[in-house]
């Protein structure tokens, strides 16, 4: 498929004014393709009185492109070239182009998704056209800045609802009319059309719903309060902090299936992926990131949706802001108060993995050239550096500024296009401060700064050197701890004061030298830390008894970059965790702590040789979290550790028995998603067979079952099992992009390497070939989770270099190969700095 360039798109804006899309779907024709009938009205530039002509294009890629008139004269169908069909010698004015197609269904959660539910036989489709993917759906003009108002009808087989932009109506033939939606850019239409399971309420006098397939909705309404709460909480924030009320006429939110992302931002209709309709056992902080993602949907409503990026180059302006706002708004209007923990342990690591890569960007790029390009750049940096990045603009500019800059930027951009520049203006005409120069600082350079922590004693009092390695000003909160007399092992606070980097000289206190002195305490910038000696020995020997959470969540990702740096030796991180885990309290630390420790530390940081070393720690940390968690006050905790510790299990007896039992002694039950972590684990301890899943798929035969099984047959280590799975993957295009990612997720596993050795030379082809073959999802999904990252040598990291070099992969799987390569090249370094 062609990708648009940011020149086409530059010419065609200069040249097109888009007006009104008329659209009419009819998904009744059957399980591969749906009819597409588009009318667009649209205006060529230029002097209605001179013999001047413009050619230009529309985008459509159809199954069956079946008539085309311009004007009412027929066009030539077989014009179409890919995806574009030319519109040559066009006279300015007004004109209006038809195109009638049939358009195929998708598999990969690309375009119109189509999707049979296991449990029932009912069938849903969904619409997800970011970024480019318009086309597969209907004929377009299809960039963000050309936006217009859109009619849309769909009919829909008998009991089936559909959902859209606006209120949609149901007509007596089958038909279903959204209402005229206001200027909305092209990638934010949606449908999502089945036989819903909805629950519908008003707040503030509109109309508001949650959608979920019917094999689910018992778990939804067991939910639904809380959803629609946090939904309206979040709206209520959204308008005290805002000044231009909610611009659209309705507010649903659609859980579906086998989606890609989190969350799509469609005006009015905000699709999630259905796992957050939770049919198992989730921790609170689960729960937490569920209230976060119906925040940041909410807050594109006005960044995104009312005032839209111009350019792909931009795309930050949607994510970093929306991503800021989530958490923000979720520890402000709702009962997870401590999101900005999360944020720190768990998603801000996210933003300085890929900072540190040699695919970084900066979080508003200059060069984005094309459609494809602009894909790649849906990462850590859009999201979760440049949320720091605005979270650092706040500490240094006050809330009450930068929300005078938002507003104003609303106001003058509403249902229009924006850039970075404008942005920044509307920011500086709420204050003083030079934001162009901190715009420049922060948003158009790359990597990540280290602030390293110099500390010094002198009588009466001490002293604080911070030497900044980079560029970027930073107003950092610095933490000062004690420990407490009475006992002689906790932390106390003794003050946080701010600091501005760079320093002219060093900073100079009152007092004894304090314990542990830790910069960026609150977490208000993005950098990496370095300690001074002494605090760092607090933090190794005393992290457990700091006691702010988010304190906590600074230092653990200080010792995570350490371990990742070569800094610190994995033995050490290990150690600290399993000293001081088990006095944890905060859900989100635990699990970002164990997860780094297992599938970071154990999985890759350490040898063969000292895994089973690790894991056999790991494991008697998890015993240790559920013997604490045994009267029941900590469900969350408990959860945690019982899923880890299957993870970890290095013999099959234990969780075999929990198995057998459908329950852990002393809770909890083994739910459906329990069952399968379970299986999965004794699949690749070699302690189940086929029977064993077909009975498990049998007892549970949801989506989520065939995913669960898909995932415990690949990981069988049988080779019959393992050529199975390899052909599913790579032989065939039968898997849809769950199926795809499950199996991939089961193939690879530590404790099967001589097996799958002979795979690893055979990957890159195959992976090149399924990306080319089956679009950007699938080329990501071969890329991360198809991935041998178990193998960490130095031939692995060989032919991987030479595939990037010589085989020409597709942009999506050439920046997931050239990440996990740079991954690798890490552990491998890692193990050369701490194997003795």
């Amino acid at each position: 498929m062609s990708v648009l360039t940011r020149d086409e798109a530059q010419t065609r804006a200069r040249l097109l004014d888009v007006h009104h899309y008329t659209i009419a779907l009819d998904l009744t024709g059957g399980d591969e393709t749906f009819d597409s009938l588009t009318t667009i009205r649209f205006t060529v530039r230029g002097e209605t009185d001179t013999a001047t002509t413009t050619d230009t294009f529309v985008e459509v890629k159809p199954a069956q492109l079946r008539s085309v008139t311009l004007d009412g004269h027929a066009l030539d169908p077989q014009a179409l070239d890919d995806n574009r069909l030319p519109l040559k010698r066009l006279t300015p004015g007004e004109h209006e182009l038809r195109i009638d197609a049939a358009m195929a269904y998708s598999r990969t959660g690309e375009g119109m998704h189509r999707f049979t539910d296991p449990t029932d036989g009912e069938t849903y489709v969904y619409t997800q056209l970011f970024l480019d993917d318009v086309q597969r759906v209907y004929a377009a003009f299809d960039q963000p800045d050309l936006k217009a108002v859109f009619d849309l009808t769909v009919r829909a087989p008998e009991g089936w609802t559909v959902l859209a932009n606006g209120v949609t109506e149901h007509t007596d033939d089958d038909r279903w009319v959204a209402a005229t939606t206001p200027l909305i850019s092209t990638y934010l239409l949606a449908v999502a059309a089945g036989p819903w399971h909805s629950v519908r309420t008003e707040h503030r006098g509109l109309p508001f719903g949650i959608h979920c397939r019917r094999s689910l909705a018992p778990h939804l309404d067991t939910d639904a309060d809380e959803i629609l709460d946090i939904t309206r909480a979040c709206f209520d924030r959204y308008h005290e902090k805002f000044d231009e009320p909610y611009p659209f006429d309705s507010y649903d939110q659609a859980f579906v299936p086998e989606f890609n992302a989190g969350a799509m931002e469609n005006p009015g209709l905000v699709t999630f992926r259905d796992e957050f309709v939770y049919r198992s056992a989730v921790t609170e902080t689960e729960r937490q990131t569920r209230a976060m993602v119906i925040a940041h949907e909410m807050a594109h409503m006005w960044f995104g949706d009312l005032v839209t990026l111009r350019w792909w180059d931009d795309i930050w302006l949607n994510e970093s802001f929306a991503e800021y706002m989530g958490y923000q708004t979720c520890a402000e209007a709702t009962r997870f108060t401590g999101a900005w923990t999360d944020f720190a342990v768990d998603r801000k690591s996210w933003g300085y993995d890929a900072d540190q890569r040699p695919s970084t960007h900066p979080v508003a790029p200059e060069n984005v050239p094309d459609t494809a390009s602009a894909l790649l750049n849906f990462d850590g940096i859009s999201y979760a550096k440049g949320a720091s990045a605005l979270r650092q603009l706040v500490a240094w500019l006050g809330e009450k500024d930068f929300l005078a800059g938002i507003n104003i930027h609303f106001s003058r951009h509403r249902f229009g296009n924006a850039t970075l520049a404008d942005f920044i203006d509307s920011l500086a005409a709420a204050t003083d401060r030079d934001v162009h120069a901190w715009a420049d600082a922060w948003l158009s350079t790359t990597g990540v700064d280290t602030l390293t922590a110099a500390v010094d004693a002198r009588p009466g009092e001490w002293t604080l050197a911070l030497r900044r390695d980079g560029s970027r000003p930073h107003r950092a909160t610095i933490g000062v701890y004690d420990r407490d007399l009475s006992d002689g092992r906790t932390l106390v606070l003794r003050e946080r004061y701010e600091t501005d980097l760079p320093q002219t000289a060093p900073e100079a206190r009152p007092g004894t030298r304090p314990a542990l002195v830790l910069p960026n305490d609150l977490d208000l910038t993005y950098a990496k830390i370095r300690l001074d000696e002494a605090s760092l020995e607090t933090a190794l020997r005393g992290v457990s008894e700091i006691p702010d959470a988010l304190t906590r969540a600074v230092v653990w990702n200080t010792l995570r970059d350490m371990v990742r740096d070569g800094d610190l030796a994995p033995g050490d991180y290990l150690a600290t965790a399993g000293a001081h885990l088990d006095k944890e309290t905060d859900l989100a630390v635990v699990q970002a702590v164990l997860t780094f420790a297992s599938t970071r530390v154990a999985d890759r940081y350490l040898t063969p040789g000292q895994r089973p070393a690790a894991l056999a720690g790991l494991t008697a940390l998890c015993r240790g979290l559920i013997r604490r968690t045994e009267d029941g006050d900590h469900p969350g905790l408990r959860l945690i550790a019982v899923r880890h510790r299957i993870a970890t299990a290095a013999h099959p007896d234990t969780i075999a028995a929990w198995l057998a039992d459908g329950t852990v002694p002393g809770g909890p039950e083994l739910d459906p998603e329990l069952r399968w972590r379970v299986l999965t684990r004794l699949a690749v301890l070699g302690a189940t067979d086929e029977s064993a899943i077909a009975a498990e798929l049998a007892r549970d035969p949801s989506a989520a079952g065939q995913e669960g099984a898909a995932r415990c047959r690949a990981a069988l280590p049988d080779p019959e099992a393992k050529a199975r799975a390899w052909a599913a993957m790579f032989a065939t295009d039968d898997l849809s992009n769950y199926l795809f990612t499950a199996t991939a997720q089961g193939f690879w596993q530590p404790e099967q390497a001589d097996l799958v050795s002979d795979y690893v030379p055979r990957y890159w082809a195959e992976a090149v070939a399924v990306a080319a073959r089956r679009g950007p999802a699938i080329a990501a999904a071969a890329g991360r989770h198809a991935f041998p990252a178990h193998a960490v040598d130095a031939d692995t990291l060989r032919l991987g270099e030479e595939c990037l070099r010589d085989a020409d992969p597709v942009p999506a799987l050439r920046r997931r190969l050239v990440d996990e390569l740079d991954d690798l090249a890490r552990a491998l370094r890692v193990r050369e700095a701490h194997t003795d």
